[in-house]
């Protein structure tokens, strides 16, 4: 199982990496912003994400508990999503995984994935693009899931 861990450690730091682009230097408005009706805002979605991430910690322990939370400010909420990705690194990190690594990354762990991606997307939609990158370089380590991300190795228009 340490080897299920190990990159499902990497996983959770490709996250940070990610989201905390997608996150970082969001303007005001963004968390707000909504390209039509009866879909969510970028705050729903982050807010969702926690929730995922804490559900995801539950799993890793052995429980199969969903809990919604209210959705913070959101820096507040940007604050909840590395505490949650440190939560999670932090089982997989003892070797403590009381569920299946597959069934871990086929629901929590894609689900967080995908709702990264639309926050990416939506900053583009807000008028707040991020840059691309070749993430393939980027110096992403198990364990680095906190807000401190390396810098990009070779970002793009």
């Amino acid at each position: 199982m340490l080897a299920d861990s190990a990159l499902l450690r990497h996983t959770v730091a490709t996250i940070a990496y990610r989201g905390g682009k997608a996150l970082r230097n969001a303007p005001s408005e963004f968390a707000a912003f909504r390209i039509g009706e009866g879909t969510r805002t970028p705050a729903r979605i982050l807010a969702h994400i926690c929730d995922v991430l804490d559900w995801a910690a539950r799993l890793a322990r052995g429980e199969q508990t969903w809990i919604e939370a209210v959705p913070q400010a959101w820096d507040e909420d940007v604050e909840r999503f590395f505490a949650c990705l440190g939560k999670l690194d932090s089982i997989l990190a003892d070797d403590a995984l009381r569920c299946s690594a597959e069934q871990l990354f086929q629901g929590p762990i894609a689900d967080v994935l995908t709702h990264v991606g639309q926050l990416t997307m939506l900053r583009r939609l807000a008028g707040s693009p991020i840059r691309g990158e070749n993430y393939f370089r980027s110096e992403i380590a198990a364990g680095r899931v906190g807000s401190e991300q390396a810098p990009p190795k070779r970002e793009f228009d």
